[in-house]
């Protein structure tokens, strides 16, 4: 039954009579003071009283120490850029039919990319979603369309169809010039928690961590930033508010943050993200060269010599180009066996695609291999 509230009226004569107590703090104790509303009923004079024991208006705060107030520049230089992504996915039967209704899956963080409304965040964040939604910093929200992604790199982008004025790109960093020691803080939405900062520093450089199809991703950058879940996507800045890494991972045996946090460096990103933007997917430089696991071994083993055989050219590559040769067993001729790029060693076909990821297709690279016995360096235009 709802509640009825009684309209009770006041006689004019009891108005006039209406007093407001005001609270003064006295050295002494704590005194009241009575004091009548003016003849139209308004309190006017309780109002100046007030004021006048107030005094004059606070002084804004800022008495912060320097390091202090940097680190709220940095949180409010920042956050505006930083996205919140919550995602869904089709509810399926028990024969695995997709019913039609969407269920939620899961939240993350992301970023603005540029002002055409790319959002870059972790390839793992959107997986198996059907749809996804971009909460901006203001709390308005759009329905994302899919760009791309490389689950290699555990990278994604998403797009969202926003005013140009209302989207506030990120700065990028350089991650070659992140050095142990220095201070990192992290944005995300932990666990739901939105807009959320966590400091820390750079613990280590040059980790590796597994991607999403059991490829490496070199380079990456460990902090002890609290990341938890709903931080993937986020990113890690450096004390000038620049994007040296996207949140990824953490090492921990609970599944919270326990102090070891992987962020994918922003020189990957800047290298990835282009390509998914105007083609939809990663494709890596290439040699123009094939090779075979099993033989790779046997020959190696056989030679003493760490490296890539070179099983087959591709015609009209870069390889064939410079010149590198295959097998070819009827002439009873071992191909080239590649065993640097660039000086750095290379002892496996994984390890020659760590390393040919770090190029662009055009760049060339010094390719030097294992030939009759005798080492050769030729130049390679990369595909």
């Amino acid at each position: 039954m709802a509640h009825k509230f009684n309209r009770r009226t006041h006689h004019p004569a009891a108005q006039s009579l209406a007093a407001i107590a005001l609270l003064a703090v006295a050295a002494g104790g704590c005194t009241f003071e009575l004091v009548p509303a003016n003849a139209a009923g308004e309190p006017g004079e309780a109002r100046a009283l007030l004021a006048a024991q107030r005094g004059p208006a606070p002084e804004p705060y800022t008495d912060l120490r320097p390091d202090e107030q940097a680190i709220v520049d940095l949180f409010e230089g920042t956050s505006p850029s930083v996205v919140y992504i919550t995602t869904v996915t089709r509810r399926r039967d028990f024969f695995g039919r997709v019913t039609g209704r969407e269920v939620p899956l899961g939240t993350g963080t992301g970023f603005v990319w540029d002002r055409d409304g790319h959002i870059v965040t972790n390839s793992h964040v959107l997986r198996g979603a059907s749809n996804a939604r971009v909460v901006m910093h203001d709390q308005t929200s759009y329905m994302a369309e899919y760009v791309g992604g490389s689950d290699r790199h555990d990278l994604a982008v998403l797009r969202i169809d926003a005013p140009a004025d209302s989207l506030r790109p990120v700065r990028l960093g350089d991650s070659d010039r992140v050095r142990v020691g220095q201070s990192a803080y992290a944005i995300g939405n932990p666990f739901g928690y939105s807009a959320t900062l966590t400091t820390g520093i750079i613990s280590a450089l040059s980790r590796q961590i597994e991607g999403l199809t059991g490829d490496i991703i070199e380079d990456v950058i460990q902090v002890d930033a609290a990341i938890n879940t709903g931080n993937s996507g986020g990113p890690l800045l450096d004390s000038r508010g620049r994007v040296i890494g996207i949140n990824s991972q953490i090492a921990s045996p609970s599944g919270t943050s326990a102090g070891i946090g992987f962020a994918i460096p922003v020189n990957t990103v800047t290298r990835v993200v282009p390509q998914l933007i105007a083609h939809g997917e990663y494709t890596p430089a290439r040699l123009g060269i094939s090779t075979d696991q099993q033989w790779n071994r046997y020959v190696t083993a056989r030679l003493g010599v760490n490296g890539v055989v070179v099983a087959e050219v591709n015609p009209g590559s870069g390889a064939a180009r410079a010149g590198l040769r295959g097998t070819e067993p009827n002439a009873n001729q071992i191909g080239d066996i590649i065993v640097r790029i660039d000086g750095e060693p290379v002892q496996s076909f994984r390890a020659l695609r760590l390393v040919l990821d770090r190029y662009q297709p055009g760049d060339e690279v010094e390719v030097t291999v294992s030939r009759d016995g005798d080492l050769v360096d030729v130049v390679v235009p990369l595909m």
